[in-house]
């Protein structure tokens, strides 16, 4: 097995509503604001190559959307999903499996483009299976008033409609608010796109709700190190303390449960956490102080892994 990270690019958010009720003196500490009150963003994925499996974690956002959609976004550098397979050596129609860790446009937006005549969308990846679990579609196309924004459905129907899109079988209800892999969060095995008990077989599965319903976070074994998606449980370092809670949470003091349980867990047993949307650092380990879990040490991904 080999793992890649993939920039698919950077943009802006309000740093208001990435960190909730926490005070801008507070959260400019690390997450620096512009004169807009924008902070910076990444949308890094992970690419796995693991056999005849190349399995791609979410797509970023995508460039199907109008100026006017961008415009709220201030996309910015020279990362493109394209541009980070070449530089691995691979063509958006190697990729066999697109694994999404929840369906939010900046997160599956990449998955659909526009036809060649621009008269209707396609799969931006012909030959891939895309994985969702039937739970999380559900609340993504029949949204709610507070995350329809995020729920697009030029992203969503175009999935089914391509007949590429399957949902991860699970052998009764969906599992919840796991905490910890240690405390046996199950294996998927994606060839099949069903659970099993063999980690050899796939990459273990978090489920967390505070953020969205049944959002999925990867995590893998890997050259020795329990390397964890964090996706939006923890958007960036600087959310790392308990209340630093996106105002896009549906549920925010569930989010502190579920960050809470993680957190302990990820400082106790060493985990290396993938930060999908921190544009400065790609991974970080975290650890137990007075003040509670706080940053430990922060590492470019071949600072670690070769």
């Amino acid at each position: 097995m080999t793992l890649y990270p993939i920039e698919t690019g950077n943009f802006k958010l309000d740093g208001g509503a990435m960190f909730g009720v926490v005070p801008k003196s507070l959260w400019q500490k690390t997450n620096p604001a512009d004169i807009n009150n924008m902070i910076d963003m990444s949308a890094r994925c992970l690419l796995i190559e693991d056999g005849d499996r190349l399995i791609l974690i979410d797509t970023g956002m995508g460039d199907k959307q109008s100026d006017k959609f961008f415009g709220y976004y201030y996309r910015f550098g020279d990362f493109s999903l394209d541009g980070s397979l070449a530089k691995h050596g691979f063509h958006r129609d190697d990729i066999t499996d697109v694994f999404l860790t929840h369906l939010h446009f900046d997160h599956c937006g990449g998955c659909i483009k526009w036809n060649k005549n621009r008269t209707g969308y396609e799969a931006a990846f012909k030959n891939a299976v895309y994985w969702t679990n039937e739970a999380h579609w559900e609340w993504a196309i029949h949204p709610n008033a507070r995350e329809k924004a995020s729920f697009l459905k030029e992203n969503l129907l175009p999935m089914q409609e391509s007949g590429q899109l399957k949902f991860l079988s699970v052998p009764g209800p969906l599992p919840s608010n796991t905490d910890s892999p240690e405390r046996g969060a199950a294996f998927v095995d994606i060839r099949k796109g069903s659970f099993v008990e063999n980690s050899e077989l796939g990459f273990g599965l978090l489920f967390v709700d505070g953020h969205t319903a049944k959002q999925m976070l990867p995590y893998i074994d890997y050259q020795g190190k329990k390397l964890v998606f964090v996706a939006d449980l923890l958007p960036t370092v600087g959310h790392i303390p308990l209340p630093y809670v996106m105002g896009f949470d549906t549920r925010p003091l569930l989010t502190l449960e579920e960050k809470s349980r993680f957190l302990n867990a990820a400082a106790e047993n060493g985990y290396y956490l993938f930060l999908e949307h921190d544009a400065r650092n790609e991974i970080c380990t975290v650890k137990n102080t007075e003040k509670g879990v706080r940053l430990d040490t922060v590492f470019s991904f071949s600072e670690i892994f070769s």
